[in-house]
């Protein structure tokens, strides 16, 4: 992998865990990059990045302490969604991780090129959040 799209991702993956960029900012900046899409398993505590080509790079992710549910709960991870999308006062992308864990999120996909992420659960039920239109 090319080290300045590997610097792009670093900086991205660490801007969105310390709450520097918001969503879109780093999804402009990844697809700037050529990044297709990126994954989050919080059962292990990883993000990994995706090139066209097949090329990945997995990061860790911070520990948020909190345990994946065993029920999913879609109602209470778009209510997490929303409070990202409004800035709601209080929100940091760690509250937000510990929220849809909370709710049985295991991880998600974000897709760039198919504008959406997909939210799922320990038994592969889904969630999924289309990007807002005009972002």
């Amino acid at each position: 992998m090319d080290a300045s799209i590997s610097a792009i991702i670093r900086d991205c993956h660490l801007a969105s865990e310390e709450d520097r960029l918001d969503f879109p900012q780093i999804l402009a900046a990844l697809h700037q990059a050529g990044i297709e899409g990126y994954m989050v398993d919080f059962r292990r505590s990883t993000k990994t990045f995706y090139l066209p080509d097949g090329e990945s790079l997995e990061l860790p992710s911070h520990d948020i302490g909190v345990k994946v549910s065993a029920v999913f709960d879609a109602a209470i991870i778009e209510a997490a969604v929303r409070e990202a999308q409004t800035k709601a006062p209080g929100y940091t992308y760690k509250s937000f991780c510990a929220k849809v864990m909370q709710a049985g999120c295991a991880g998600y996909i974000v897709s760039i090129l198919g504008r959406r992420v997909v939210y799922f659960g320990r038994t592969a039920e889904t969630h999924v959040e289309h990007f807002p239109s005009g972002k």
